[in-house]
């Protein structure tokens, strides 16, 4: 259906693999750019051949119905469908009315030719820049490894040294280079599917709708265009809600702590010294090291066999992980793992302190930060409860002194601001140590979410919620229900099931590892979550309730993501708490920081 995702991590790899993921990234760049100067050639020759109009028409059509979108990841949305399929939709109106004489649009060029150039230079023209740059930095980084490999070993100790920090800085460029460039082709990729869309939707309305021997054929376009403006504008939400997020994924893989991790193929795997007990006494030996969390089992591999015997792999199957403390030990950057094959714990010493890290959480010797517990309870019902009391749009500047224990708090009583107290609720929501919805269920969320049957998609993530334990279904219920009383007043704050979804999506969902992948199903973690605010009363949440099978009321041909007319709607009784709510949600101010610091220490 489309190509793999490209990962930041593979750029630190560079393998055969990845060159041969990333040609294919780079032909299908090259076949968008060369569709791209057709149908802008194509549009300029209808807007200029009157007298050949119809034929430079039904070339037109012709080459939009031969552009392909290729989208990335294993399932579209809805939306992304009907924004695949809209293309060869177009093609057949301008077939229909290809005998019949229009006038030029005077706006056309505006409308058509000069986003598609921009998008041409902008976008793919920005990719190229980056790809010679990657080439560029490839090549000298390969050069000077080479040329650092050839040194002999008889060079003084201060020229290898120089030598060594000028291989260092061709790599961190390189390495820069490539997650730049990988970053861009995601970027351009995921824009074309409403750059490249809209101006070729609004030109075919104007001429359309200005032209009198199509007024009918204009009426009957008109739905089409509407679902698909709506199709556009929430793809581009679940764009603009993921762009941050990968912005920042990318900036972090170019930390050099970053780095240094991803010289393993895997966070699993790497170099380690352990400590052992050899005939004269203490010992540092060194070992490739294979940890497998299904299973926990450690695969130890020695890279200096002893002289008389050879040494086969040892594996270990591991109960704990734990720090080792700087003062028990002379060496940096040690951890303890106890296993059931031996005794006492084993001792490993780490390549830095940001391996240590990275080998204490694969063996999941961190410790969580929040969990769902009554405290928290508390603290939620208490927060929504404020949320919907103080919705007047006063907003205090000063805050009281935070207690100990939030479960205790009488907000009602205190001056808190409603910024604090909505973005201390989302944020103790994403912090907590496993997602509301559970990993165990994120897989099977997902694929429901992708289900071509309307029906089989609702009833199975209704079935699935009810699969929740018992807390967090409490806690989802208690929150959805909130939703919908802020969704209950779209026609004031615009917060339809479908953008309240964009907000909340991440928040109650998430992949267990943080990778661009996990990232492009975050469209459909946001489905999973409208479902549950549209269908609430549906929603068999509490296990004594019979499970009902949910079916849509609206027209089949339009997209789940839909939301309520902007501009429709009667006035609500108190739209400005909701609407507070929603603006005030999606920053976490350093007053959340402090709230979420009292609610740990309870």
């Amino acid at each position: 259906m489309g190509h793999p995702p490209l990962e930041f991590s593979d750029c630190y790899l560079d393998s055969p693999d990845f060159r041969e993921t990333l040609k294919c990234y780079e032909l299908e760049l090259e076949r968008t750019g060369k569709s791209l100067k057709e149908l802008i050639k194509d549009g300029n020759s209808v807007i200029t051949a009157i007298r050949g109009y119809s034929v430079a028409l039904q070339k037109f059509s012709q080459t939009l119905s031969m552009f392909q979108f290729d989208f990335i990841g294993d399932s579209l949305t809805d939306d992304e469908i009907n924004i695949a399929e809209s293309f060869h939709e177009f093609a057949g109106l301008l077939q229909e009315v290809e005998h019949d004489r229009m006038m030029l649009v005077q706006n056309a060029s505006d409308l058509l030719i000069k986003p598609l150039e921009k998008f041409r230079k902008e976008q793919i023209g920005v990719t190229k820049e980056k790809k010679k740059k990657f080439e560029k930095e490839s090549e000298k980084y390969y050069s000077q490894l080479d040329k650092h490999l050839n040194l002999s070993a008889k060079k003084k100790e201060s020229q290898l040294q120089e030598a060594d920090e000028v291989l260092d800085k061709e790599r961190v460029n390189f390495y820069e280079s490539s997650v730049e460039y990988v970053y861009q082709i995601h970027q351009v990729q995921d824009r074309k599917k409403f750059d490249v869309v809209e101006p070729v939707l609004a030109f075919l309305h104007s001429v359309l709708t200005l032209n009198n021997l199509t007024v009918e054929m204009t009426r009957d376009f008109m739905p089409y265009k509407q679902e698909l403006q709506l199709s556009l504008q929430n793809t581009r939400n679940h764009y603009e809600s993921t762009s941050e997020e990968m912005e920042e994924l990318m900036k972090r893989m170019k930390q050099p702590s970053q780095i240094s991790k991803m010289h393993n193929l895997l966070p699993m795997e790497g170099y380690l010294y352990c400590q052992e007990k050899w005939a004269l006494g203490m010992t540092w030996v060194k070992y490739y090291c294979k940890y497998h969390k299904e299973g926990r089992l450690m695969v130890m591999v020695p890279c200096e066999q002893k002289p008389t015997t050879k040494q086969g792999p040892t594996q270990l199957t591991l109960k704990s992980c734990f720090r080792r403390k700087t003062e028990s030990i002379d060496k940096r950057f040690c951890f303890d793992v106890e296993t059931n094959e031996r005794n006492m714990p084993v001792t490993f010493q780490a390549l830095s302190e940001g391996d240590r890290k990275m080998w204490m959480e694969a063996m999941d010797g961190k410790e969580p930060v929040m969990e769902l517990n009554e405290t928290g309870f508390k603290f939620v019902r208490k927060c929504i409860n404020y949320i919907e009391s103080k919705g007047n749009g006063s907003f205090l500047e000063t805050l009281p002194t935070y207690p100990t224990n939030p479960g205790d708090v009488d907000l009602h009583s205190s001056d808190w601001d409603i910024k604090t107290i909505t973005s201390a609720l989302k944020f103790y929501l994403r912090s907590l140590s496993e997602p509301l919805m559970t990993y165990s269920l994120h897989r099977d969320l997902m694929c429901a979410a992708k289900s071509d049957n309307l029906d089989f998609r609702l009833s199975e993530i209704h079935s699935l919620a009810h699969k929740l334990p018992e807390k967090n279904r409490e806690m989802l219920e208690m929150l959805i229900k909130h939703l919908v009383n802020v969704c209950s007043h779209s026609d004031e704050n615009r917060m339809t099931p479908s953008n309240m979804a964009v907000i909340f999506g991440p928040t109650l969902l998430r992949a267990k590892e943080e990778t661009v992948a996990a990232m492009l199903d975050i469209k459909f973690q946001n489905i999973v979550v409208e479902i549950l605010i549209e269908d609430y009363k549906k929603v068999p949440f509490q296990r004594g309730k019979s499970s009902v099978i949910c079916q849509r009321t609206a027209p089949p041909h339009l997209s789940l993501l839909r939301g309520s007319p902007r501009e429709s709607g009667s006035p609500s009784q108190s739209p400005s708490v909701h609407l507070v709510f929603i603006q005030r949600l999606v920053t976490t101010t350093s007053r959340t920081q402090r709230v979420i610091i009292s609610l740990s220490r309870a």
